[in-house]
């Protein structure tokens, strides 16, 4: 619904502003008013269910949408709830305008402070004229995230030590820029795997500062890594994978050290095969491929096999997870 008023409004305000026209946005503000109230009563009373149930509930059953593009807002209220938190700040990766974020709703509801991050020139000039920049203190940065240059990013703008969370989705190297980040320390980390690689073999793409997806492959499926890629790189950097969202395309995980009762996971048991149908043909037509399908499609595409440093292609992946339909 949100979408809707915003394409509505923008129409209204590229023709000549009549009387009526400018009546007919200001009804249109106010119905969005009312509309936002209402989630948000419904979003607390999510809220409180999420908070209530027990640390070693699987984040599947903890979802609820307000602001994130799933159920990631239920699982960070419920992760929250069990970590604590000691600064209320966030760094978030790919974020477009901020109006699908996984952090939003905490800025929104806690408050919390943030950091956004994307690849948009435009970007700061669409978040000041949002409403919520005037309420809340947010950060915006338009960027190209690359290994080499986030951990400078992150120090100039301030952001650096302990933080509340880390939100990293860029459709491409996410492995590569969380392996490299090294002046934040999360408490909560989420990140997007790539589910077509399955959840047997811990691989990712090479690292490519230039990466973009929709060229990368026509399929727009060749990006990422596995999930068992990321719960190595996490071990390694003091953190314990706790599980996905219910779509199968985002990972969690919380630093050891304020763990507390929440349950790690292995990649297996975590793993969640994506819902989502995204695949193109060389034409940009959309396919609707799922399985083993979407792997086939990509199979001449090189992967990075973590443990051993070596190169191989998507087709010598072991698919029995990938099979899942």
């Amino acid at each position: 619904m949100k979408w809707l008023w915003s394409k509505i409004k923008s129409y209204l305000k590229i023709k000549q502003r009549t009387t009526y026209q400018m009546n007919t946005l200001k009804r249109l503000d106010a119905l969005e008013s009312r509309l936002n109230i209402l989630i948000m009563a419904q979003a607390d009373f999510e809220r409180r269910r999420v908070q209530a149930l027990p640390p070693g509930t699987p984040l599947g059953e903890c979802e609820f949408k307000v602001y994130s593009q799933f159920g990631e807002d239920g699982i960070l209220q419920h992760l929250v709830k069990h970590v604590p938190i000691v600064n209320r700040r966030f760094v978030e990766f790919g974020v477009e305008d901020f109006r699908e974020a996984n952090c939003r709703y905490l800025m929104e509801v806690e408050p919390w402070r943030g950091l956004i991050l994307d690849g948009d020139p435009e970007l700061e000039n669409k978040i000041k004229s949002q409403p919520f920049y005037f309420f809340r203190e947010l950060v915006p940065y338009s960027t190209f995230v690359t290994a080499e240059n986030i951990n400078g990013i992150l120090s100039e703008m301030g952001f650096t030590g302990d933080i509340g969370v880390l939100s990293v989705d860029i459709d491409g190297n996410d492995y590569w820029v969380w392996k490299a980040i090294d002046v934040v320390t999360p408490r909560i980390v989420i990140i997007e795997y790539n589910s077509v690689f399955g959840a047997e073999q811990a691989v990712t793409i090479p690292y490519n500062p230039n990466f973009f997806r929709r060229t990368a492959h026509f399929s727009w499926l060749y990006a990422g890594a596995s999930l068992s890629a990321l719960v190595l790189l996490g071990n390694q950097k003091g953190y314990s994978f706790v599980g996905s969202n219910s779509a199968g395309n985002n990972a969690f995980f919380v630093r050891n050290d304020v763990l507390g009762r929440l349950k790690p996971l292995t990649a297996k048991e975590g793993y969640v095969e994506s819902t989502f149908r995204e695949s193109r043909d060389p034409d940009g037509n959309m396919t609707y491929l799922n399985g083993i399908a979407r792997l086939q499609v990509i199979e001449e595409m090189p992967l990075i096999d973590v443990p051993s440093c070596k190169t191989i292609k998507a087709g010598e992946l072991n698919t029995s997870s990938a099979e899942i339909s």
